[in-house]
């Protein structure tokens, strides 16, 4: 490796790292959220660092071709960030479904009592 790429991959790495220290410190990232793109980064950077662990592992593995490896680790992390932010979506949309049932509740039982106090009949 040419020491412009090698200079780029680190710096890459660490500003991805950086980033994401940074999201969780303005609390813009919640640490569940975060532990993902965290392990990315310091994996990011760890195999920047030390180029020959990416070539160590592929060839432990047996990935012929240690760049595979590297998308393939991409693609597994990204897949777990996608099944835990379905999985969220779908607990947000079942408490969502939830509060607008008692929403529309409350309003019925709001526009009784309304109608009872002023003497007219409910229009629901």
């Amino acid at each position: 490796m040419n020491p412009v790429s090698y200079a780029f991959a680190i710096a890459a790495a660490l500003i991805a790292l950086l980033a994401v220290i940074e999201m969780l410190r303005r609390q813009r990232f919640r640490e569940r959220h975060a532990f993902w793109w965290l392990l990315a980064a310091i994996v990011s950077l760890v195999v920047s660092i030390f180029p020959g662990t990416l070539e160590w592992t592929a060839t432990l593995v047996g990935v012929e071709v240690p760049s595979n490896l590297a998308f393939f680790a991409s693609i597994v992390i990204l897949f777990f960030v996608s099944v835990q932010h379905s999985s969220e979506l779908t607990t947000l949309e079942e408490k969502t479904r939830v509060l607008a049932e008692h929403t529309a509740m409350v309003e019925e039982r709001l526009a009784t009592l309304e109608a009872q106090l002023s003497g007219r009949p409910n229009r629901s």
